[in-house]
């Protein structure tokens, strides 16, 4: 049967995104590596939710230590991760530590929130960074500020990395910057010990810089650099990193903690002169695993040198899903980066090196939590046009989180949604997906071909009320390649609903 695009049909399928919601364990893969379990919430050592985004990680000897905010909003949604909400309140600035960069341990909360006109009673704070100034011995943590002290950039400082952090000032503008308030920012540390501030500024966000510490202290962001100006919108979740001697300051879509590829500058000096914008290579097929960019991890170990792509899903706030942390490593393809988006991956800390997990789930954007919105092409996905409206909105949507993949119309129609999938290693494989429908259809299937055998299918033009595990099993792929889907051939009135695709390699 040949599934494809009938320019004599008349079609109609509505095509809903509704996003997902998950749970996180790190499982050691070996003595030396750890395997790293995406699309779920993390836990720490002791099995307690891990509450860290906007943050980033500090390396002091072979200890890493994560810090990052948590959030009230943040809390309840872990408990019922069902819409969105818009708590932004402030609990605390986490701290968290590891030797691995997958089992975290709590080290406590390095501010916790003040009495009601407290300085850390912010209206807002995020966007935080912790950096060592050698001079004075003391961690230094820069975060955006708004509140009894004032509005920019707060500074506070420790003389151990697991603080308390004592509140020192609000630095409220930056010379050169257009606003003279940072936007989204993060810090960045380079292998001479310099250490920067990045950001767009902050009302527009269409303008990004670079501003070194003052190099005694960290407790001020001297003049900024412009380097780089959008002229297609504003950007935020700004993040640097560097590699092969090079400087790449990327940056995500101004959506408001959403989902959004990430783009990318490039320079050999911090400064500039920097390339023009481009998209990493693969953040554009799943919306960077459905995250924005927060910030990069460096490991560098005896064997190799992996970028991880530290991506914040802010579930709570934005309903992209389970799970406010999504890691990925960054390979690069001369010097462009390609993010890898896997749902599982090893990771070797200490010799700096990875290797894609058994269990890795190969299809993109399998929850349709990417688009944010209710879209007629969608993320990572090939669909046949011509939609309609359905009216069946009472029906629960997405199996987990907000959205769902649907195919109906008020007349007959012929669907197809599809994916092709390539760069499969070769193997036999294990496909699943999540299905209800209504029934009636003369035909209506979940499928998979192209993997270099005969196409295998399930039927589901049957009646199944309740959300309905789809299994094909025994799917012996042997040119790295495969095209997974459902096909529908519906009268009048006829509905299906799929979410959460899953395929695996045994």
């Amino acid at each position: 049967m040949i599934k494809g695009v009938k320019p004599y049909s008349v079609l109609q399928c509505f095509l809903l995104v509704f996003i997902t919601a998950f749970s996180f364990g790190a499982v050691p893969a070996s003595a030396a590596s750890a395997t790293l379990t995406n699309d779920v919430f993390w836990k720490d050592t002791s099995g307690n939710p891990i509450y860290s985004q906007g943050g980033n990680i500090l390396k002091v000897g072979g200890t890493y230590y994560w810090y990052g905010v948590k959030y009230n909003g943040a809390v309840t949604y872990y408990n019922n991760p069902s819409g969105k909400n818009s708590d932004t309140s402030f609990a605390a600035v986490t701290c968290y530590s590891s030797t691995d960069l997958v089992n975290w341990t709590f080290q406590g909360n390095v501010i916790t929130a003040g009495p009601e006109g407290s300085t850390w009673d912010p209206d807002w704070l995020g966007r935080l960074g912790v950096v060592y100034n050698s001079n004075t011995q003391q961690y230094v943590l820069l975060t955006q500020y708004a509140g009894p002290a004032g509005s920019g950039t707060a500074f506070a400082t420790s003389s151990t990395p697991t603080g308390s952090f004592t509140f020192h000032h609000v630095q409220t503008s930056v010379t050169n910057v257009v606003n003279n308030l940072p936007g989204d920012q993060s810090t960045f540390v380079d292998d001479n010990g310099k250490a920067y501030l990045v950001f767009s500024n902050a009302n527009g966000r269409s303008r990004l810089y670079v501003s070194e510490l003052r190099t005694s202290d960290y407790l001020n962001i001297e003049p900024a650099t412009q380097v780089y100006q959008s002229t297609q919108g504003g950007r935020e979740g700004n993040a640097m990193f560097k590699h092969n001697g090079l400087y790449y300051l990327c940056s995500s879509d101004l959506h408001g903690w959403n989902a959004s590829k990430a783009y990318c500058i490039s320079s050999s000096n911090i400064t500039g002169p920097y390339s023009s914008e481009f998209v990493m290579i693969n953040s554009d097929k799943d919306y960077s695993h459905v995250t924005q960019t927060g910030f990069f991890i460096k490991v560098q170990g005896s064997s190799g040198t992996t970028i991880l792509f530290a991506g914040d899903r802010w579930s709570d706030f934005a309903g992209n899903g389970l799970g406010y942390n999504q890691w990925m490593p960054v390979t690069f393809s001369g010097t462009t980066p390609v993010l890898n988006s896997l749902s599982k991956f090893n990771l070797d800390a200490a010799a700096g090196t990875w290797s894609v997990a058994a269990g890795n789930n190969y299809v993109m954007n399998p929850s349709y939590e990417a688009d944010r919105i209710t879209l007629n092409t969608l993320t990572g996905w090939s669909n046949w046009k011509n939609v309609t409206t359905d009216p069946n909105s009472n029906i629960s949507p997405g199996r987990t989180g907000r959205y769902a993949m649907t195919q109906y119309s008020a007349s007959a129609y012929s669907a197809s949604m599809y994916q092709n999938i390539t760069g499969l290693p070769n193997g036999t494989y294990t496909l699943k997906a999540w299905v209800r429908s209504g029934g009636g259809q003369s035909i209506a299937q979940i499928y998979v071909k192209n993997f270099g055998g005969t196409e295998k299918n399930a039927a589901i033009n049957n009646s199944l009320n309740n959300w309905t595990e789809i299994t094909i099993s025994n799917i012996a792929v042997t040119n790295g390649s495969a095209q997974i889907g459902v096909y529908s051939v519906a009268n009048a009135g006829n509905w299906l609903r799929v979410d959460d695709w899953s395929l695996t390699k045994n």
